[in-house]
Formats: structure tokens, sequence, C-alpha cells
């Protein structure tokens, strides 16, 4: 979430006009984040925010946003589109699609304890589950095809070190297949400030424009990898065990799954890596951006491409 595209406030006046929320009292773009742009908007009937897709078409949308409505209408905490008056979720602002959601009341946390991992757990797979009901399909658009692909402009930029570990790690991930694995809607992007937390307790998933149809375990290592993370690179094994339970008391695990974990947790820390070197070496250009230290996740893959115990 970030601020490429400028929403004038008479724009967005004529823009809400197809829509039954009162008149707008305040418009603040949201700096946190690195793909869309976001602003809060704030009407006399309520407070929203407002997204504007840089890379999605109006015609993608609708995956998005009816599952974010359908999650809704299953208990899981998440925000809810709101419809203009002819019914809906998604039209052309400022030259780029954008929609309305519902702003949740809570924050998110760089610091999660043990009872907030074990909350977030348990509404991932809640998630997972009412995912099973949700009928229209996404293929994930950053799989293992999309990071060899990236990892072609990466190479010439990368020192040998880590040219050499991304092209490793890519041949690894390679030479496993997942198919066997249970499969369906995942999140894609289950990182603490994509989680507004009240409490102990899950007040809301945010920003689900990477959500897609893929393997439901490698969504829970994308989370675990962030969730559970050290600011040295390191995992507390409290904080990964915590969240872990509060999921397999929602959806336990298969022993497949249990045997898959540590190859799994590798390409979630691929998957980022990758992405957060495009967003370094190929940046877009934004009013208010906000572009992430690759080296994390580079780390982070060292550190599990080392353990043997990975709390299972």
């Amino acid at each position: 979430m970030s601020v490429y595209t400028t929403v004038d406030p008479r724009q967005l006046e004529d823009w809400l006009a197809g829509y039954s929320l009162g008149n707008l009292v305040g418009l603040k773009g949201i700096a946190a984040g690195i793909t869309n742009t976001n602003y809060f908007v704030t009407t006399t009937q309520g407070r929203y925010v407002l997204t504007l897709f840089e890379a999605l078409t109006l015609e993608e949308l609708p995956y998005y946003l009816a599952l974010m409505s359908h999650l809704a209408r299953h208990g899981v905490a998440c925000p809810t589109p709101v419809a203009d008056n002819s019914d809906r979720f998604a039209s052309m602002l400022a030259g780029k699609p954008a929609c309305l959601v519902s702003c949740l009341d809570g924050a998110d946390t760089a610091t999660p304890s043990a009872a907030q991992c074990r909350a977030v757990g348990a509404m991932q797979a809640a998630l997972h589950k009412a995912g099973d009901t949700f009928t229209l399909r996404m293929k994930n658009p950053r799989g293992p095809r999309w990071w060899s692909q990236s990892a072609n402009r990466l190479y010439p930029l990368l020192s040998n070190v880590d040219r050499a570990l991304l092209k490793e790690e890519i041949q690894l991930q390679d030479s496993h297949r997942f198919d066997h694995l249970p499969s369906g809607v995942i999140h894609a992007d289950l990182f603490r400030d994509n989680v507004l937390l009240k409490g102990d307790a899950v007040a809301g998933f945010i920003d689900f424009y990477y959500a897609c149809n893929d393997i439901l375990l490698y969504d829970v290592a994308i989370a675990v990898n962030d969730w559970a993370r050290r600011e040295d690179g390191t995992m507390d094994d409290a904080l990964a065990r915590a969240f872990l339970e509060g999921y397999r008391k929602v959806r336990p695990l298969t022993g497949e799954e249990e045997a898959d974990w540590p190859v799994m947790l590798r390409a979630g820390a691929l998957r980022f890596w990758v992405s957060r070197l495009l967003d370094l070496h190929f940046p877009q250009a934004g009013e208010l951006t906000f572009t992430k230290e690759p080296n994390t996740f580079r780390d982070l893959l060292l550190a599990h491409r080392e353990r043997r115990d990975f709390w299972l």
C-alpha cells in the first residue's frame, strides 16, 4: 500500500456520487506497503479504505473482491467491499480501477506475542476452510515460473554469492512437487502489517490482492516466516509453535504437509526475497512509497537451509 496515483478531492467527490455514503469529509494517503495506491476516506456516514490498483485491471478484480465478501460472510475477519449504486464493487477513478472497503478497528504489530500468533494461525485456518466453498479460481501468478523468470532479470545485478544462492535455491524448489498437498484459497501475503489486532484477537486480515489458489501449506509458511521472525533474521521457536498450534486446532496438518514443511518454509522465503529484490532494482515511481529490505528474506532462507528442527 502506497500512493502512486494522486486523487484530487473533487475527483473523489464526483466518484463518490455513485455511492450512498454521504459527503466527503477527509482524504489521507496511506504510505505503508509497496503495490497499490491506498487512502483513508472519511464521509459523513463512516470511514473506508480506498484502493486504486496500479497493476490489476478492472476485469481481474472480481476474484479478490468477491473473495473478501465471501470470507466476511463466513466468519473470517476481513474488510467488506462496498457496492456502489449500480451494485459494482469496483470502477474507474483517476484512470485506475478502484474500490472501497470497510475500515476495520484495530492496529498491526511489529512485536507479536504468542497469544497473537496463536489467534492469527487459527484465523488463517478458518480462511482456508471458508475458501472451500468459494467457486472462483485464480492461479498463483507468483509461483515457481514467476520466480525463475524474475531471477533471470536479477542475476546480473547480484553479487556472486547471492547469485549462486538464488540459483541453487530455485533448482532445489524446482526438484520438488507439491501437487499431492491440500490446496485452495490462500492469502499469500499474511504478514504482520496485513493483520489488524485488538489486544490478542484478530480484528481483520487486509490487503487480499495477492490472494489466489495454491497450496495451503505455502500460505502457512509465508505467514510463519514473518510472524515468528526476529529482527536478526532468526526464528523465534515459541512464536512459530504458537502460530502452528492455533492453526492446527482449526485445520490439522496432514502427515505429508508435515514432511514438506522445511522445504515450504524455504519456498516462502525465496518468493519474498525475489519480490523485494525486484522492488529494489526496478522500483515504481510514487508520491509516497515504501520499499522493504530484501536481505531480510535472504538471511531467513540461509537460516532455514541450516536448520533441521522445524517445530513440528
